[in-house]
This record gives structure tokens, sequence and C-alpha cells, in this order.
């Protein structure tokens, strides 16, 4: 018997979840995902998260949702989130940062556990993410554990997931918003991936308006990223199949849909 978990990249804005909301049903469907996970820390207007927005993403079947950097950037978050029971922000963060870190649940009998660790490489300030998995798995007694590791830098994502190799059963890398091509299961038997990529617009750079992004190269000049509306869209996730009886992964497929134009912000 095998447990099917859904991994879904980095939400960008309203184009995003109207990507999820067309699509979400027929994607748990065809894949017989049993758990479904989505980094959302850009769901809001592509800079942070809100009740509503969380509300709404939960309505589509998610069932846990992991954050990084920008999981404050909506100022109402920090007091909003302890009602928020399935989200989480990075473990490695100061203590006096409200939320949570991880979350245990049980879905179809198995138990799970969902991390949420930050890098340190071009990230904000935060604890050593490899000694916060230390400590975390020390107390973990649970039949899979799944480890979001947001970071900027592929060296500190391929070193912690052979740090925590044979003791986390997946590490899905997330924050840059491309999807890389590294899926594999690494020599103790931890599923990698170092980015899942994104949900979102995909004639854009990363999500948000391209000629913006094309204007601060060129002159130096700040100007504020807006999120891409229009255009293709993409899907881009993982699926990995949990063999109940074997104790690892022994399946796995990247997901990466791309979808033909619309106006995302009529959805």
């Amino acid at each position: 018997m095998t447990f099917n978990v859904l991994f879904l990249g980095d939400i960008i804005g309203r184009y995003g979840r109207s990507l999820l909301k067309d699509h979400m049903r027929g994607l748990i469907k065809k894949h017989q995902a049993d758990l479904v996970i989505a980094n959302g820390e850009n769901a809001a207007g592509g800079f942070g998260l809100t009740k509503k927005v969380y509300d709404e993403l939960k309505g589509l079947g998610i069932d846990v949702i992991t954050t990084g950097n920008h999981v404050w950037d909506k100022k109402e978050f920090e007091r909003d989130v302890e009602k928020c029971d399935e989200v989480l922000r990075p473990q490695n963060v100061s203590s006096l940062q409200p939320g949570k870190g991880f979350i245990r649940l049980e879905k179809k009998g198995v138990r799970v556990s969902v991390l949420n660790l930050m890098g340190r490489v071009y990230m904000p300030l935060s604890d050593c993410p490899f000694k916060a998995f230390d400590s975390f798995f020390h107390n973990e007694d649970t039949d899979i554990i799944i480890v979001d590791f947001h970071a900027e830098a592929t060296s500190e994502k391929n070193a912690f997931a052979f740090y925590v190799d044979g003791r986390a059963t997946a590490v899905i890398g997330t924050h840059t918003h491309v999807q890389t091509n590294d899926d594999r299961i690494l020599p103790k038997g931890t599923f990698y991936i170092t980015d899942v990529g994104m949900c979102g617009g995909i004639d854009s750079v990363i999500g948000m308006n391209s000629q913006k992004a094309i204007n601060r190269f060129i002159s130096g000049m700040p100007d504020k990223n807006e999120v891409e509306l229009k255009g293709r869209g993409v899907i881009s996730g993982v699926i990995f199949s949990f063999d109940l009886e074997k104790r690892c992964v022994v399946s796995y497929n990247k997901i990466y849909n791309i979808f033909g134009e619309k106006d995302g912000s009529k959805s």
C-alpha cells in the first residue's frame, strides 16, 4: 500500500490561485493524492498571506500551507496566523515570531510530519536549519517527515538534503520559483528536488511582470514587483508515493503543466 503526497510550488498571487481553482480537483484525482501541501508565502498579491487567502486555499483541498521569508509581508497576518491551524512559518526563525514551524497530522491512518525551514545564504537572519532539523527529528515518532526547505542557494539545499538523508522522507526546495531537473532519491532513501517551481503566470519573471523586472535590471532604479495576471499559466509540483511496508519513497514524478492564456485579474 502506498501513500501519495502532492507538493505544489510557490503560489503567485491571484493568477496562481485561479489556476488552482480551475485545476486542483483534477490534479488530486489524477494523482490520487492522499495529502496536498503547497507553499503559499506569495499567495496574497504576490507578497505574503492573509486569513482570507488561507481559507481560499484550504477550500481547494490543500492540507498544509508552508511559507518562507515573505510570510509576514502582510502585516495583519502576524495576528491572524494563530487562526490558521494548517499554515507554517519557518521553524528556525526567532521563537518570538508567532505561528509554528511544523505540524503533525494523520491522513488515512498515516502519521505525517511537515517541517518548514529556511536557508541562511542570501536570506534573512535565521538560526541554523541543520541544527533545527536535528532538534525536531530527535522528538519525532511518525511515519513520514516532509521538509519544505525554503532557500536561495542550490548548494545549501543540496547540502541540507544530504545531511538529513535517511531521516527525512522528502526534502522539497522552494523559493526560486523555477523547477529544477534534479529530482531523485538520495543514497539513504530521501526523495529530493532542489526547487519544485511555482504556480502562476509563466510569461513573466518568476511570476512577476516582466517589463518591471527588465526596467530594474537596465536602469538600476527601484520598481515595485507586480504579479503578472495575463498570459499563459503554469502549475509546478511533484507527486511522490511512500510505501507503507517498505517505509520509503518508491516512485515520484514532477508536475509541470502549462495552460493557455487567461486573464487572472478576472478570476
